[in-house]
């Protein structure tokens, strides 16, 4: 049984969708609000689905397979190709039908099991980063008063004491005690 193509640009809350109609040859693009678009899909018969792989289109593409449809997610710089004219949500879900239909390396749809681990990894990452700002940000704010320590977490932990002890009798409190919350 061959599945009609079907390509899905995602939104946050007007989705467009674009295929042709087997039957008749109509082309149809058409809008669909997010609160209606499992409904859009319950009504049809299963349909070879595309969309980018992109913030939410796991989700989707778990809903969608759920009711029997096939779902092929696509890496952007693989749709793009197909992208002619001016960007807007009907070109870009015209040229995801086009994509859907070609030979190329899928996305496979993650679990929510496995969304949760590149989550939890992703905040971690977040954390560190924010982690090496603020120790680049107390050693910079420290230079400015002449107190220099080496780079990394472990030299600014074993020499913080020290230079806050040395510059607090000079600056204000209030700098200090924010120093030290930091």
């Amino acid at each position: 049984m061959k599945l009609t193509p079907v390509g899905v640009d995602i939104a946050k809350n007007i989705f467009q969708v674009h295929w042709v109609d087997p039957d008749s040859g109509e082309i149809v693009s058409r809008r669909v609000k997010r609160a209606k678009f499992l409904e859009h899909f319950a009504n049809r018969e299963p349909c070879l689905i595309g969309m980018e792989a992109c913030g939410g289109a796991h989700h989707w593409a778990r809903q969608l397979a759920k009711m029997g449809h096939q779902v092929k997610l696509m890496a952007a710089r693989f749709v793009k190709a197909f992208n002619i004219g001016n960007k807007s949500d009907p070109a870009d879900a015209r040229a995801i039908w086009l994509a859907v239909q070609q030979p190329g390396k899928a996305v496979s749809v993650k679990t929510e099991g496995q969304q949760a681990v590149l989550a939890l990894h992703r905040m971690r990452q977040q954390l560190v980063k924010f982690r090496t700002m603020q120790v680049n940000c107390l050693r910079g704010l420290l230079a400015e008063y002449g107190e220099v320590m080496g780079k990394g977490r472990c030299a600014l932990d074993k020499a913080i004491p020290i230079v806050l002890a040395t510059i607090a009798e000079r600056l204000p409190a209030v700098l200090i005690d924010t120093l030290r919350e930091q």
